[in-house]
């Protein structure tokens, strides 16, 4: 462990991407504390604490949310045209062909796509946003011109997290979405050991114990879960040319139990917020019918239990979805019989396409299950214990966990890399 340490201090690429990830997520911490004009803080600290659904969402703003930032939408416009772009894969055939078969070239296309969409739905998102925080008081009643430059100032916040975000990804370590996330959960950590220890409550104690019992929970599942592999036997076919043998050996595909990693996580909590914004909206307008149907489907949402059946199920669903979008069976199958390699029992071609896609089904069940169970267990918590912050915490914690591990993963393959 030390000698690895030694190896990224030492190493001159590996500590030039680590500090530049570090200078983009000190960027994106100004930028998260930059208010937009006209909001009532003392308003907005009350709405937030008595908020689940705004609490979630500040949390997947990267704390932005909190003191209505400029960056107060954070990467969810570019998240939810994701996976309104993955969707689509699976309806138009030219789209799947783009992101699967056409290689980076594709990929890159398929994203340019996703933040073309992703702008009208940061505008949606924040008219939306806006609106329903002047009908709470939030917000002081502004002109129309006033609201408009507000809106086109969180459309460019967005876009410019987004590019910090990608920033990350190319020239840094890590997925730089999910960083910018992570950096704002983590941002938000002093606060809560500080409201902790000054709000100390001898009679708390047992809740307090079941959250950290909770919290290890989770750690310990997300990183079993993270790490669990189902080998594949490989054998490649010996080849002679001239008076030497070639091939002949044995290797094994690892197939995870997990192949779509914090993905999940994200793009569930993403199809939660997104709706409960728009019916939030529509509750506050007042405006016959469609008000009295949102206030409906709002109370609907808010009960505990459905919120984290929903919860589950988007998880499981996305799990085996995302899975099925950026794992293909076939071209491991063709990319196996042009190498010469086969699975021992299996034919080339279709039978080993089959047992692929039969073992990565099987397995991804029970990654989907156990994901849901670990998403849905602070909720558990809460509803036993009656505070709101628990739910919070837990979701945030299966992102962080997560994301640390993809990180660690990533310097841990540079620094093998450096050694050899």
């Amino acid at each position: 462990m030390l000698n690895r340490i030694k190896i990224i201090l030492k190493d001159r690429d590996l500590r030039k991407k680590i500090l530049f990830v570090l200078g983009i997520l000190v960027l994106f911490r100004i930028g998260s504390n930059i208010p937009i004009p006209g909001v009532d803080q003392e308003r907005l600290s009350a709405f937030l604490s008595n908020n689940q659904f705004f609490g979630l969402l500040d949390v997947f703003s990267g704390g932005g949310l909190s003191n209505l930032s400029i960056l107060m939408l954070g990467v969810a416009p570019y998240i939810t045209a994701s996976i309104i772009m993955q969707l689509f894969t699976m309806i138009f055939p030219k789209l799947k062909e783009l992101y699967q078969e056409e290689g980076e070239a594709g990929r890159q296309k398929f994203n340019q796509y996703s933040r073309l969409l992703a702008v009208p739905l940061a505008f949606l998102q924040g008219f939306g946003l806006l609106t329903m925080l002047q009908n709470q008081g939030i917000l002081t009643q502004i002109s129309f011109l006033d609201k408009f430059t507000n809106i086109a100032i969180m459309i460019a916040g967005s876009m410019i997290l987004l590019w910090l975000g990608e920033l990350i990804s190319e020239k840094g370590i890590g997925n730089g979405i999910s960083m910018i996330i992570f950096a704002g959960i983590v941002s938000s950590l002093p606060n809560t050991v500080k409201q902790l220890v000054f709000t100390y409550d001898p009679t708390q104690i047992p809740m307090l114990a079941m959250f950290l019992a909770a919290a290890f929970i989770i750690i310990a599942g997300v990183v079993f879960i993270s790490e669990a592999e189902r080998p594949i036997p490989v054998s490649y076919a010996k080849q002679i040319r001239g008076s030497r043998m070639y091939g002949g050996v044995s290797t094994h595909i690892p197939l995870k139990v997990n192949q779509a990693g914090v993905i999940p996580i994200i793009f569930a909590i993403s199809i939660l917020l997104f709706p409960q914004m728009i019916v939030n909206l529509l509750a506050g307008l007042n405006s016959g019918m469609a008000g009295t149907i949102s206030t409906y489907v709002l109370t609907f949402l808010n009960n505990q239990w459905v919120y984290g059946i929903l919860y589950f199920l988007l998880v499981f669903f996305f799990t085996y979805f995302y899975t099925a979008v950026t794992f293909d069976p076939n071209m491991i199958s063709q990319n196996l019989q042009k190498g010469g390699a086969f699975i021992p029992g299996i034919r080339p071609g279709r039978s080993t396409s089959d047992f692929i896609s039969k073992i990565i089904t099987r397995i991804t069940l029970v990654g989907a299950i156990f994901l849901g169970l670990i998403a849905v267990l602070p909720l558990a918590i809460k509803g036993i214990t009656g505070i709101g912050s628990l739910a919070i915490g837990g979701t945030a914690l299966l992102i962080v966990v997560s994301v640390v591990l993809e990180t660690a993963k990533q310097i841990e393959a540079q620094v093998v890399m450096k050694e050899y």
